[in-house]
């Protein structure tokens, strides 16, 4: 916190720093036991009629009464980070934009619409890097005409807890009625630390998910589309044999059960980056080192192939696969969040 040379704590924030990272320390709300102070450090974005609020980098927002401010100050926007890969968040939108393509896509300014007939909210979402091109709540109009005509609420995926993310729509969002439905995270980590955490022996590779791989996929429907969007039958393997896009490998671990295998998951290499995803294992198999081994095959093909670093997709309140990837070398880098339409029924993230 800001403290004046007389040792007094300091308000240096004012509504011009709508938009920066700050951190803020405020008295504590009535009736609540403990702390007198209660500190805040997120995204300013707003700051009207009194009230501040604050965007955390979990998505949450803040309000905090002006009345209720002790000390403010701007604080970089994005601190240093420990471990990892370096990388901005738009890199990585990027890059995992295209590691989960959609069926079909339109341009609107600098915003992608995406849509695949509902399969996943990541690839039925606008992802919004740049500008629209229009003032905001026309081209969110644009955004839920383009989805009806296809039959799909609308989503816009968003980010927040990185430098260029997000937060300031974020909060413009939440002001019109949208609701954010799902929060998860990307981590990233080195792809040799994982190539060598086993063997991986058993572990099949092949370039199409078949219908053992499928078996043990949980994602709920699985129909043509869904195999496009996985990769399952696109061209999309070839093209990368040719150099001309991402190559996707899919990994199987036999099980006893003919129907369905013991293990299973997905990579996408893309340039430096790997992709990690749909790792599963039998329920009846858990903690016996597959998803490490599944894991750690894709690792290797995916060095063969070019990648040095790696990204994946944790849910917030998943502590078995956070642990996992934390004793991997992951760690998080940013958060994602999808906002859907007022008054819209959801799908499947």
């Amino acid at each position: 916190m800001e403290i004046s040379a007389a040792g007094r704590l300091e308000v240096r924030i004012t509504v011009a720093d709508v938009g920066k990272r700050v951190s803020v320390r405020r008295l504590s709300e009535p009736g609540v036991a403990g702390e007198k102070f209660t500190d805040t450090v997120g995204v300013l974005t707003s700051w009207d009629n009194g009230v501040l609020r604050i965007t955390r980098k979990n998505g949450e927002s803040v309000r905090v009464p002006e009345s209720a401010l002790v000390a403010g100050k701007v604080v970089p926007s994005a601190p240093a980070r420990r471990r990892g890969p370096a990388a901005s968040y738009e890199e990585l939108a990027r890059v995992a934009a295209r590691a989960w393509r959609p069926v079909e896509s339109e341009r609107l300014g600098e915003w992608e619409l995406r849509a695949a007939a509902g399969f996943t909210r990541r690839a039925n979402s606008v992802l919004p890097l740049g500008d629209p091109g229009l003032p905001l709540d026309e081209a969110l109009t644009a955004v839920r005409r383009w989805y009806a005509e296809r039959g799909l609420p609308a989503y816009v995926q968003t980010a927040t807890g990185a430098e260029g993310t997000q937060e300031p729509l974020c909060a413009e969002l939440e002001r019109r009625g949208w609701v954010r439905e799902v929060t998860a995270e990307v981590w990233t980590g080195g792809v040799a630390q994982v190539a060598d955490l086993s063997e991986g022996t058993g572990v099949v590779l092949s370039r199409e998910a078949d219908e053992a791989w499928l078996a043990r996929y949980q994602r709920k429907g699985v129909s043509e589309v869904a195999l496009r969007v996985l990769g399952r039958g696109s061209p999309r393997a070839s093209e990368a044999e040719r150099g001309g896009g991402p190559s996707v490998w899919f990994a199987t671990v036999p099980g006893a059960d003919a129907a369905a295998p013991a293990a299973i998951g997905r990579c996408v290499v893309d340039g430096r980056w790997v992709s990690f995803g749909a790792v599963e294992v039998d329920p009846a198999q858990r903690r016996r080192g597959l998803a490490t081994a599944v894991m750690a095959a894709l690792a290797r093909r995916a060095l063969e192939e070019g990648a040095s670093a790696a990204w994946l997709q944790v849910e917030t309140d998943n502590a078995g696969a956070r642990a996992l990837y934390a004793g991997m070398g992951f760690a998080a880098h940013h958060a994602y969040h999808h906002y859907r339409e007022p008054a819209s029924a959801g799908t499947d993230r």
